[in-house]
């Protein structure tokens, strides 16, 4: 049988998004920006999931734009942000950030204004403290992700945000949600966040597909120029195919995901924990506040991490090292390096990451492919 638990990579259209994408593809194939009834009911459908995913976040009455990927969101907020700026100041990133934000640095640096990172934890998680000596008037923008897409980290966005109210309130705050939106609850409005970015192929929609919700008195200048689309912030074109198989896939996102993923979580740690001796957990442990429900890194010592993959890919396991958007870089995880796991440790570390249809037949599967590769491969490294 497959097992496919690299969900944090893409995942597969659901169902309902394929059926909406089939829909659009003979019917609603429309340019929304026409004035004619077949555009119109177009431009209503597109609205529709607009409105459906700011609920979802708890952004009523906030903007909503549609974007190509979750990358383009996180660009536009922080980059489209921070050129409104007139003064130059300091732009604070996580320092497990993905690259989707923390590739801006350059861009904000011929700006004339300049960079910091903020700490993580052992567990990935952001070190308050040291945040709250960082936080001053000259703060601009504070970028923080909702749930690390390696070791599952959920940040405390709550307590993040009490500090910028305190110490330096008009700071913005960006949120890469990507790991994290349907998955992990947030409260856009009630938290005070100025910006928030997610990405479609997440979530069992399609990839080309993203979004940035930002409040309503928050300005932003355009990446993109044309015909002005998205109240100018997003020239081009609607993709109302991805638009659509977006929305089906939030409306028909399961409710009862998160509790569905913690219990398959669990039995995959428990499986690993009891037939790999030595496995431990890189982040948070499943008992902690800050562990998401749908990620587990584990480090399979003295296996490294390319020779497990692939063995596990010959039975029809898939895994990942990290991040996919790193993977054929051959280095270690800058993740793992920022919470202080060693080098030896980070080279063994896995990435499992299952989504709401996960089953338990394909979390078994790859405990005991694991435990049986391991049997055998741990026998052959070198000292």
């Amino acid at each position: 049988m497959e097992a496919y638990l690299d969900n944090s990579a893409t995942t597969r259209p659901s169902e309902a998004a394929i059926s909406a994408a089939e829909i659009c593809l003979r019917e609603g194939w429309h340019n929304p920006s026409a004035l004619y009834r077949p555009a119109l009911d177009a431009q209503k459908r597109m609205n529709a999931v607009r409105t459906l995913c700011l609920q979802k976040a708890g952004a009523e009455g906030q903007r909503l734009v549609f974007t190509g990927s979750g990358t383009e969101a996180d660009n536009l907020a922080i980059l489209g942000f921070m050129r409104t700026v007139r003064q130059p100041g300091r732009v604070l990133m996580l320092q497990t950030e993905h690259p989707a934000v923390s590739a801006c640095e350059a861009e904000l640096l011929r700006m004339g204004h300049t960079t910091e990172t903020i700490p993580v934890d052992r567990e990935g998680v952001a070190d308050l403290q040291r945040l709250q000596a960082m936080l001053r008037d000259d703060v601009r923008m504070i970028c923080v992700m909702q749930v690390n897409n390696e070791v599952g980290a959920v940040q405390p966005i709550a307590g993040i945000a009490a500090l910028r109210d305190r110490l330096c309130p008009r700071a913005a705050i960006h949120v890469d949600a990507v790991q994290g939106f349907l998955r992990v609850p947030i409260a856009f409005n009630r938290l005070g966040i100025q910006s928030l970015a997610f990405s479609g192929h997440k979530l069992h929609a399609c990839k080309g597909i993203g979004g940035l919700i930002v409040r309503r008195d928050c300005r932003l200048n355009p990446l993109v120029f044309g015909g002005g689309q998205e109240e100018n912030l997003r020239s081009g074109t609607e993709n109302t195919l991805g638009i659509a198989m977006l929305g089906a896939a939030v409306e028909s996102f399961p409710a009862d995901a998160a509790q569905r993923m913690m219990r398959l979580k669990r039995r995959l740690w428990e499986g690993l924990a009891g037939s790999v001796p030595g496995a431990v957990i890189n982040g948070p442990s499943l008992d902690s506040p800050a562990c998401a429900p749908h990620i587990l890194n584990v480090s399979l010592q003295p296996v490294r991490s390319q020779t497990m993959l692939f063995a596990l890919e010959g039975d029809g396991v898939y895994v990942s090292a990290g991040s996919a958007c790193a993977s054929h870089k051959q280095r270690l995880s800058p993740v793992l390096s920022a919470m202080g796991v060693n080098a030896a440790r980070a080279d063994c570390a896995l990435r499992f990451s299952l989504c709401p249809y996960t089953t338990e037949e394909e979390i078994d599967h790859a405990v005991s492919c694991a435990a049986e590769h391991y049997a055998v491969l741990s026998r052959y490294v070198r000292r």
